[in-house]
């Protein structure tokens, strides 16, 4: 049985931060996507690096 429409008890994304409405994409190398699968977290991992890189670039 499906949840009704805006019922509380739906399942919730637990981030330390909310996630922007955009989305950053990029093309990776050969075989990259399959490998990524194997990571677990790998998302917040990214963004983790992405926050690291702003960084050491002084924006």
């Amino acid at each position: 049985m499906p949840f009704q429409k805006n019922n509380k008890l739906g399942a919730k994304k637990i981030l330390s931060r909310p996630l922007d409405k955009q989305i950053i994409g990029f093309r990776g190398y050969e075989g990259q996507k399959e490998k990524l699968k194997l990571v677990p977290n790998w998302q917040e991992k990214l963004r983790l690096y992405v926050d690291q890189l702003i960084v050491e670039n002084g924006s």
